[in-house]
């Protein structure tokens, strides 16, 4: 009886006790009470019109969701800007009549972050996600939405991950 219990003990502290949580404890803006994005440019080779507006405004959302820094225009504490470098619609997983199963869009961003306060946290990085869909769908209106949706939500989370949490 006594190894049973044992084990269900084992199980639970396994189970509930090796949670990962995030919380604004793990923000790491130090003395910076502001922040500022600079309207982030698109440059890639394929042009999707008004991406670079929207991702933009997405981080911004995200930054003013997850802080308490205020957005200011000029002389922020906090400094992004960037580029959309790439945006390309590829074929992945051929069929066996050698044609694609489903087509991929990738958006890549190259960012960079100034910390007035803390230049060793100066950051250059890419951040790139993806989003698949059928081969038989086109990347128009709700599925392009919704695809440029979720990778923006995914680069803006990597982003603010890598400039303003402790990991």
């Amino acid at each position: 009886m006594k190894f049973f219990k044992l084990i269900i003990i084992s199980i639970s502290i396994t189970l509930f006790g090796c949670k990962a949580k995030y919380t604004l404890d793990n923000i790491n803006i130090g003395n910076a009470k502001t922040f500022q994005i600079n309207n982030f440019k698109n440059i890639a080779n394929l042009v999707e019109p008004g991406i670079e507006n929207h991702f933009t405004l997405s981080l911004q959302e995200l930054l003013l969701n997850q802080t308490k820094l205020s957005l200011v225009k000029t002389n922020g504490d906090l400094i992004y800007k960037g580029e959309i470098t790439d945006y390309k619609i590829s074929p992945i997983t051929a069929t066996t009549q050698n044609s694609a199963a489903q087509n991929r869009l990738n958006i890549s961003v190259r960012v960079y972050f100034f910390n007035k306060f803390k230049k060793d946290n100066n950051l250059e990085q890419t951040f790139s996600f993806f989003y698949d869909y059928p081969k038989n769908r086109q990347l128009i209106g709700n599925i392009k939405d919704e695809a440029i949706k979720e990778i923006f939500e995914r680069i803006t989370e990597d982003i603010f991950s890598a400039t303003l949490t402790k990991w």
